[in-house]
């Protein structure tokens, strides 16, 4: 038993000891907001799209897209977003209540999650977690921009044409349907655009996760404390113990159900506090449940994955 917890140990750890990377960068200077900010535009517009592109034109994307997984994924965040709708109806501030529901919910897959999932299952499973990325992606943003808008009464001013053309315009989704034919149809690509792409792609991780480390702050967390609680709650125990559970129930097996279970069980993704500032919302409560649920998730995402490994499901 202890053996397993510590092989479980071993593999989450250096992810979240990246994380403090750039939490000390951030205490001693090295790295300032500015840093923050420009890495992350890198890392979402440049290098992480590379990364899914290498990993999704490597698969055999007719004999290993899994349908029933990215079903389950959409049920499950539906139905979560739809629970923690109900729940926030009891928080009376409206710009409160949007980012409780948005922090709950949205998880940071996209760097987090893709980060575990290299470590825990190597790079055949990486390829697999990336499609259901680019499939869930547009969900968090649908839902996202709902949560967000209807709470303040806003709900006139989202537009269908423009949420589309949001949505087919994110650089992962992009990549993702840049990689496709690569990948159906087995097209080989030069050497020289493969050794450039993967040299963009080896710098997404490390440098989205220092700069995640380098985000947090501390000093705000006091504000709102008790709303940040209920909602970190819910994103890091009940969700992910009610979906994984549920998984299990149903099937899912192995890698498919160490995607789902990180999935669901990531700490709170940046973009929810970066769209709770950009349309008005409670931007403090954000930073909070991004810290919060960042740092608690590495000790919840442990003990997951090694019941998980226990139970002999993964």
């Amino acid at each position: 038993m202890i053996e397993t917890f510590l092989f479980i140990l071993n593999l989450v750890a250096p992810v979240f000891l990246i994380v403090g990377v750039g939490f000390v960068l951030k205490l001693f200077n090295m790295i300032n907001d500015d840093f923050v900010s420009l890495s992350s535009k890198i890392v979402f517009n440049v290098s992480l799209p590379a990364l899914i592109f290498t990993e999704v034109s490597n698969l055999k994307i007719n004999e290993l897209i899994r349908f029933d997984v990215i079903v389950f994924v959409y049920a499950g965040t539906l139905i979560s977003f739809l629970f923690v709708w109900i729940i926030s109806k009891r928080i009376k501030t409206p710009t409160d209540r949007g980012v409780f529901i948005q922090g709950s919910f949205r998880g940071n897959f996209a760097i987090i999650g893709l980060a575990l999932i290299l470590n825990i299952f190597g790079k055949s499973t990486l390829g697999k977690a990336s499609l259901v990325l680019a499939f869930t992606v547009p969900l968090y943003n649908v839902l996202s921009v709902i949560a967000l808008t209807i709470p303040l009464k806003k709900e006139k001013r989202i537009s269908a044409v423009s949420s589309f053309i949001e949505i087919i315009k994110n650089p992962l989704i992009i990549a993702v349907f840049l990689a496709l034919p690569f990948s159906y149809y087995h097209l080989s690509i030069p050497f020289f655009a493969v050794k450039t792409v993967n040299y963009l792609a080896a710098l997404s991780l490390p440098l989205a996760l220092i700069g995640i480390g380098g985000f947090m702050k501390f000093n705000e967390v006091k504000n709102e404390i008790m709303l940040t609680v209920y909602s970190s709650f819910l994103k890091l125990i009940v969700i992910p113990f009610a979906a994984t559970y549920i998984a299990v129930l149903l099937g899912f097996r192995g890698d498919d159900l160490g995607i789902i279970f990180i999935l669901f069980s990531c700490p709170t993704a940046i973009a929810s506090f970066i769209m709770a500032k950009a349309m008005g919302s409670n931007g403090k409560l954000a930073a909070n449940i991004l810290l919060i649920t960042t740092l608690f998730s590495a000790v919840t995402i442990t003990l997951g994955l090694f019941v998980l490994k226990l139970k002999g499901v993964i």
